[in-house]
């Protein structure tokens, strides 16, 4: 077996709220697992990958800073194979997500993007969206203060107004659902999928779990949950993925959130060994694609130059 080498870059810590050291246990043990299978890892910050060419053509990465991505995906158009692919990293966005979902019809909460400047009409919110939940529509949550319950149109206003001071210029707002919230992890090509309650798990970011309180254990199809999950990470472009659902009193399934490369704090061991194996598939089949090809070059050297001859208006130059 051909040996690899692959650059792996960590997630900043400022993406990782509340969580910062199951972040990086999910990535160094996805790091182990490679170099163990014999290739080569040399871990990057994100830091580093912005101020550093790069020299290897294979990435994996936690990623999150919109810098970081231009960068990313700027090198993926030059040759570069990443896992998850910076066009995945984005899409995962709060607004560009709920567009996505919603417009190939993967089950999502009805919702709403509005600027948050701009008066929104009761006749909008009364009643179908009395209770709903504000987010920041350009980014994941970093603070608690990110996402918000509400539950009148009065107390909506209020809310969009203080995103607003805080200079976020758009939300999304979503319908509140009812029923027992599901947390979910898959890696796409492979038999790993986890679910379960976050509430009895005591696993969460801000606490907001309380809201939907202590699942009841309704009956829903764990089969069409990962085919769900799978058919929104295709539609996302991610295939290292997380995420939460509500099912409701009928076993509906609807997807509320969804991310590119979680903790997978609860299911770490048997995670790491998945996402390395769809990692080393995702690399090898590149790699034997390219050797096939003799007039395809795009060896680190190349790379490295795409990086270094941009001009400094580009992203790949921050």
């Amino acid at each position: 077996m051909k040996s690899l080498t692959f650059a792996g870059i960590q997630r900043h810590t400022t993406f990782s709220p509340n969580h910062v050291g199951n972040d990086a246990a999910i990535f160094s043990a996805v790091a182990q697992y490679l170099t163990e299978a014999g290739h080569r890892v040399n871990s990057y910050s994100e830091q580093e990958f912005l101020t550093h060419p790069l020299q290897e053509r294979f990435v994996f990465t936690m990623m999150r800073s919109k810098e970081s991505v231009q960068k990313l995906q700027y090198l993926e158009q030059h040759g570069v194979v990443a896992v998850n692919s910076a066009y995945g990293i984005e899409n995962c966005t709060r607004e560009r997500m709920t567009t996505l979902l919603m417009d190939n019809q993967i089950p999502h909460p009805e919702s709403l993007v509005w600027n948050t400047g701009d008066q929104i009409q009761t006749d909008l919110i009364k009643p179908r969206f009395e209770p709903c939940w504000v987010k920041r529509a350009d980014f994941h949550a970093i603070h608690r203060e990110d996402v918000s319950y509400v539950r009148t149109a009065q107390e909506l206003r209020e809310v969009m107004a203080e995103y607003a001071l805080r200079g976020i210029e758009r939300v999304v707002i979503n319908r509140h659902l009812e029923g027992d919230l599901i947390k979910f992890y898959g890696v796409s090509g492979t038999d790993f999928f986890h679910w379960f309650y976050p509430y009895e798990g005591n696993h969460s970011k801000f606490g907001l779990e309380e809201i939907n309180g202590a699942p009841t254990g309704i009956s829903f199809s764990h089969d069409q949950l990962r085919e769900l999950c799978d058919a929104a990470a295709q539609v996302l472009q991610v295939s290292i993925y997380g995420g939460d659902c509500i099912v409701s009193a009928d076993g509906t399934i609807r997807i509320i959130d969804f991310n590119d490369w979680p903790s997978f704090a609860p299911c770490r061991k048997e995670a790491a060994i998945a996402i390395g194996q769809a990692i080393l598939h995702r690399a090898q089949t590149k790699d034997a694609s390219n050797t096939a090809d003799a007039g395809h070059t795009t060896d680190a050297g190349k790379i490295a130059d795409a990086v270094n001859t941009t001009d400094a208006g580009s992203p790949a130059a921050v």
